[in-house]
C-alpha cells in the first residue's frame, strides 16, 4: 500500500532476528531525525473507532506525539498503545477538564467522538446526540488550538490545527464546526475537513472486485494486444457528501478502466452508498463500521501530515467548504499542502448517470448543511 503507516507495520513484522532488529532500528532512527515533529490528537480515542485509530496513528512514523482524549477509559488505551515500539510518544487525557491539555500544540485533530449507528438508525438519527458533542469539542479546539501568538487569541483569524471530522452525520457536523469556529473568530476553511475516505475505500474495493483487478499496490496487466503494461493502484473519486444518496462514486473516472455494464455501475454505486448499513446489519446490532472507518481516518490523517510536511501533489477526496457546486460544503478531490487545502479540484467529466445522481443528491445535502448551521446558531 502507498501509506507510510502500513510500511511501518511491515517493518515491525520483519524484525525476526537480532541482526535484523538492529538494522531496522537504525533505519527508523534515520527517518525520525529527518521527519518534522508532528502532534496528532484523537478526540474520542476510547471508542469503537478511536481505539483502532489510535493504534494506526501510533504506527505512523510521521507522528512524533500522539494525544488521546475521551470522557472515560483513555488512560488504559494510552498505556496499551504506548508499549508499541514506534516513534511517537503517547499521552492519555480523560475528562473535559483535561481537554485543553490534550489539544496543546496539536497539528492535526481527528474527531471520531460520538455514538455509533445501530440497526435501523440513519446518520440523521445520530444528529441530536453527536451534534452536541461536536459543538463542545470544536469550542475547545477554537480555544486551545490558536495560531501563532497564543497569548493573544482574540487577535487571531485561524487555528493552526487541521481538523479531521469523522463524527456522523458528517454532512451536518462539518457545518456545525465551521459555525463554532466563525463565532470564535478562528475559522479557516482550508483547515476543516469532513473525512469521506471510507466511501473512497469502499468504492475502490467493490470496483476492484467487479473489475477483477488488484485493489492495491501496482501491478502488471495485459492490454488487448497482449502487451504487458504498467498500471497504478485502483482509484475511484467519490464526491458529494457522506450519507446515502449524497455519496456519489464516479466510476466513469475509475482507474484502471473496466468495461462494466450500466447495471453493474448502478449496483456498485448502491453498494457504496449503503456500505455502512451493510456493516451494521452484518454485526447484528452489536456495532457499526469501526475498523474500516479507523483505517480510512488514518489514511486521510496520513495525507494531511504529508501535506503539512511539504510532500507535493497529495490529493484526496474530502468534504470541505467549496464552490464546486452551489452548495457551501461538498466532497471532491482536494490538493493538500502546508496550509491544509491548497486547491479544491473540480468534478471533471461526468457520465449521464453521474450527472443525474449529482442533481438528486443536492436537495438532501443542502438540507443536512442547513440543519447543522441552524443547530450551531440555536444552541
Amino acid at each position: 500500500m502507498r501509506s507510510s503507516m502500513i510500511r511501518s507495520v511491515k517493518s515491525a513484522i520483519a524484525r525476526s532476528s537480532s541482526a535484523a532488529a538492529g538494522a531496522q532500528i537504525q533505519r527508523r532512527g534515520f527517518s525520525v531525525t529527518s521527519a518534522p515533529e508532528r502532534k496528532v490528537a484523537v478526540l474520542g480515542a476510547a471508542g469503537g473507532i478511536g481505539q483502532p485509530l489510535a493504534l494506526l496513528m501510533k504506527l505512523n512514523p510521521l507522528v512524533s506525539h500522539l494525544s488521546l482524549y475521551d470522557i472515560a477509559a483513555t488512560p488504559g488505551v494510552a498505556a496499551d498503545v504506548s508499549h508499541i515500539n514506534t516513534r511517537s510518544e503517547v499521552k492519555g487525557y480523560v475528562g473535559e477538564e483535561n481537554l485543553g491539555q490534550a489539544l496543546e500544540g496539536v497539528d492535526v485533530v481527528i474527531i471520531p467522538a460520538g455514538v455509533p449507528r445501530k440497526p435501523g438508525m440513519t446518520r440523521d438519527d445520530l444528529f441530536n446526540i453527536n451534534a452536541g458533542i461536536v459543538k463542545s469539542l470544536c469550542t475547545a479546539i477554537a480555544k486551545y488550538c490558536p495560531n501563532v501568538g497564543v497569548a493573544f487569541p482574540s487577535l487571531l483569524s485561524s487555528s493552526t490545527a487541521l481538523v479531521n471530522m469523522i463524527s456522523n452525520p458528517v454532512n451536518s457536523t462539518v457545518p456545525i464546526a465551521a459555525e463554532v469556529f466563525k463565532k470564535a473568530g478562528t475559522y479557516d476553511e482550508k483547515k476543516l475537513f469532513g473525512v469521506t475516505t471510507l466511501d473512497v475505500v469502499r468504492a475502490k474495493t467493490f470496483y476492484a472486485g467487479k473489475a477483477k483487478v488488484p485493489v492495491a499496490e501496482t501491478y502488471l496487466r495485459c492490454n488487448p494486444t497482449w502487451r504487458i503494461v504498467f498500471c497504478g493502484e485502483v482509484n475511484v473519486p467519490v464526491v458529494g457528501g457522506h450519507a446515502g444518496i449524497t455519496i456519489l462514486p464516479l466510476f466513469s473516472q475509475a482507474t484502471p478502466q473496466a468495461n462494466l455494464s450500466a447495471e453493474e455501475i448502478t449496483a456498485l454505486t448502491k453498494r457504496t452508498q449503503d456500505g455502512g448499513t451493510e456493516v451494521v446489519e452484518a454485526k447484528a446490532g452489536k456495532g457499526s463500521a469501526t475498523l474500516s472507518m479507523a483505517y480510512a481516518g488514518a489514511l486521510f490523517a496520513d495525507a494531511c501530515l504529508k501535506g503539512l510536511n511539504g510532500v507535493p501533489d497529495v490529493v484526496e477526496c474530502s468534504y470541505v467548504q467549496s464552490t464546486v457546486t452551489e452548495l457551501p460544503f461538498f466532497a471532491s478531490k482536494v490538493r493538500l499542502g502546508k496550509n491544509g487545502v491548497e486547491e479544491v479540484l473540480g468534478l471533471g467529466p461526468l457520465s449521464d448517470y453521474e450527472k443525474e445522481g449529482l442533481e438528486k443528491l443536492k436537495p438532501e445535502l443542502k438540507a443536512s448543511i442547513e440543519k447543522g448551521i441552524k443547530f450551531a446558531n440555536d444552541n
